[in-house]
């Protein structure tokens, strides 16, 4: 995995393997050509839904803890100001998966990982994921008053009797007797 980060388009250095974050384990802590920091999380088929959110709260909790990672290995080359970002690894993702990442664009980013052997080897392949674009919503020109009934028709073409439509009228509040008093 780690030659697949480091060859693929962004040249990513890991720094830190498995490392505690926010109550679950960071796959791959990395270090970007800018100096932005990257965290690589990688889940199994299905569960990719739920990496979205696991890459949303490592993001946040990296982030608060950032400047105490600098004092401690200052040589690493991460840049505070190039930010935290996410990468998150699965065979696929589905639209629910793809529209949540899309929320948070350019901190996450998605790519589909496939295990093949290469040789006596196995080597990773990576390859990104475009997240779901936002669709349009159609706008009204003028908004119209809806009609009484959703479908449109009246009382007439339902053939609705007088009788029955004060069925449906509100009932104006009775009057309550006085409450019970055990003088």
């Amino acid at each position: 995995m780690r030659r697949a980060l480091a060859s693929g388009a962004e040249r990513l250095r890991v720094v830190a393997e498995d490392l505690l974050g926010a109550e679950t384990r960071i796959d791959w802590v990395c270090v970007g050509p800018e100096g932005e920091t990257l965290l690589v999380l990688q889940a199994e088929q299905g569960h990719d839904l739920e990496l979205v959110a696991r890459g949303l709260a490592q993001r946040v909790w990296v982030e608060a803890r950032l400047a105490d990672w600098l004092q401690l290995a200052p040589a690493l080359g991460l840049r505070p100001e190039a930010g935290v970002g996410v990468l998150l690894l699965c065979p696929a993702f589905g639209a629910e998966s793809r529209a949540a990442a899309s929320a948070a664009p350019g901190r996450i980013r998605l790519a589909t990982c496939h295990f093949e052997h290469e040789g006596g080897e196995l080597r990773a392949w990576i390859a990104p994921v475009e997240p779901a674009a936002p669709r349009e919503v159609p706008v009204r020109s003028s908004p119209e008053p809806l009609p009484e009934f959703r479908t449109g028709l009246s009382d007439a073409d339902l053939g609705v009797t007088d009788e029955e439509k004060s069925a449906f009228e509100p009932v104006a509040p009775r009057e309550l007797p006085p409450p019970f008093r055990s003088d």
